[in-house]
Formats: structure tokens, sequence, C-alpha cells
């Protein structure tokens, strides 16, 4: 499995980008926040997810670790394919695509080109139930106490928060203390919290 990518960039477009590694040159499909981050360098970093199918093999690649992870769960939503995954984070940040999975915002999620209502709604269903299957089991676990009350816009937040990869209680922590800082809606907090990670 080709999990990371470091190299010279021989040519960048805005969906993918050719990388030479050792002598070898890979093409590699690309998200818009990774074209950002590789546009006028000459050399650059992606963490990849190779697909192998009958037909053929195809090599995509992610800015950072969390955004890789967004995609994984992307992908795992029936009926989004690693190419629609792509598309996805290609027309939203994996920050706007956690706080609309949280926010369960069908409308905003419904507006990427090529995502009808119906994968926007399955893509918010399933990924917000996978998340919260997570935070029970670390509840559980004892990694969270359960005498800590989280208003409902706090398990937005935090939902959102795991949805790129932070632990239940990570998440919490950096929502308290963005509230503290001052953040009132579910954005600013999501937001601020981020910047405290």
């Amino acid at each position: 499995m080709i999990g990371y990518l470091k190299g010279k960039i021989l040519s960048l477009d805005i969906d993918v980008a050719l990388i030479e590694v050792g002598g070898v040159g890979y093409e590699v499909f690309i998200s818009g926040t990774a074209f950002s981050a590789l546009s006028g360098k000459t050399e650059g970093e992606v963490y990849t997810y190779l697909q192998v199918k009958e037909d053929g093999v195809a090599l995509f690649g992610f800015s950072s670790v969390a955004e890789k992870q967004m995609f994984l769960k992307l992908t795992s939503v029936s009926g989004v394919g690693p190419k629609m995954g792509i598309g996805i984070l290609s027309q939203m940040d994996s920050n706007a695509l956690a706080t609309a999975i949280a926010t369960s915002d069908v409308k905003r999620l419904s507006a990427v080109k090529g995502l009808g209502k119906k994968t926007a709604e399955r893509i918010i269903l399933e990924l917000r139930e996978s998340v919260q299957a997570i935070s029970k089991a670390e509840i559980k676990a004892g990694e969270v106490p359960k005498t800590i009350h989280i208003s409902a816009g706090d398990e937005d937040a935090i939902v959102a928060l795991m949805t790129l990869g932070f632990n239940r209680s990570e998440s919490i922590k950096a929502v308290n203390r963005a509230k503290e800082a001052g953040a009132t809606t579910v954005e600013d907090i999501i937001m601020l919290a981020l910047r405290g990670m």
C-alpha cells in the first residue's frame, strides 16, 4: 500500500499531480486542498490512498492525514466511490464537510456538484451513526466521565471533530476551550476548537 509520497512535482493540474519519487513518476488524483498546498512548489508531499480494481489502479492524494481520514469515511458510505469522495473534498474542505455532517446540513452538501440530495442524506446518516457508535464505546471504556453534561450544540461540534479523526475526550476538551474563548455558534466552536488542537 502506498500511503505517502514526497518528491519532485513534475506537473500539476487542478485535479492531478505527477510526483517523482526515486526516479518513478506517480500520477495522483488530488483534492482541492492538496492542489493549493502543492501550487507554486517544485517539491511537495501528499498522503495517499491506493485504489485497486479489476480494470486498473488509481492513486488519490491529500494534504493531511485528517483529510485522508475524511476521504476514507466518505468512501465507506454506500454509493460513494473514490472519485466522488475526492470530488467532494475538492469542493469543500474537510472542516466545512465535517461541520455540514455534524449539523445535518443536507442543503450545503447537496450543493456539491455531482452529489444528489439522497446521497447527501446517506452520508450524514451513515457517518453520524458511526461516529456516535465510537463515542459511546469510548464512554464505556471510561475515557470520558458520564457526569459531563453536553448540550445538543456542543454534541454537533464534538461529532464534527471526531469525524476529522480526533477522539471524543480530545474533542470535548477542545469544544470547552472554544466556548471559554467566546465561541457561541456550532461553526465558531468548531473553527476555534480546530485552531487549538
